[in-house]
């Protein structure tokens, strides 16, 4: 390993570089929940997307709940990219007290483990749609709002094989 003379240096990845289908997978896993926050957006301002909102405060604080859920679980899956780039494994120097050290591969993959985990559990159930809800919308609307919300099945399994795939180039148990 290289290490840089200034303390907000990044240092040059320790371990192997990640393989192409893990880079791929977390690049996929990166967008998942993209359509389903437009969806979510454009509900929460208003458009009509076939979701009853008549007793929500739209637009009002619903918008801005819609619009944090949106931005928060987006965050969330941006997560996986730092499992196969550089930050995932050398804090970035501008965070303050922690930049430029190490990332114990426990600290990743612990909580990208359990997320896998809770998003399988959550997005399981709903594999065979997500309407049923009270409001939900009917005919087009909820073939519409499935066609968003369906690649957040992926999410699960994706941030699942990319974390092991992190965990073996951490611990340098690796096989291509």
């Amino acid at each position: 390993m290289v290490i840089c003379g200034t303390p907000s240096a990044v240092a040059v990845r320790a371990s192997a570089p990640p393989a192409r289908w893990a880079v791929r997978a977390a690049q996929v896993a990166a967008l998942t929940a993209a359509p389903s926050g437009v969806w979510r957006t454009v509900m929460g301002l208003g458009i009509p997307v076939g979701f009853d909102t008549r007793e929500l405060s739209v637009p009002g604080w619903f918008t801005v709940v819609c619009v944090a859920m949106s931005l928060g679980v987006e965050g969330l899956t941006f997560l996986t990219l730092g499992l196969v780039r550089p930050w995932g494994e050398v804090v970035p120097g501008w965070i303050p007290l922690i930049g430029g050290r190490r990332v114990a591969p426990l600290a990743a993959v612990v909580p990208a483990s359990l997320g896998a985990a809770v998003l399988l559990l959550l997005t399981i159930p709903n594999a065979r749609g997500f309407g049923g809800a009270k409001g939900a919308p009917t005919g087009p609307a909820l073939v519409l709002m499935d066609a968003c919300y369906a690649p957040l099945l992926l999410w699960g399994p994706l941030l699942a094989v990319v974390t092991v795939d992190y965990y073996r180039r951490r611990r340098g148990v690796r096989g291509r």
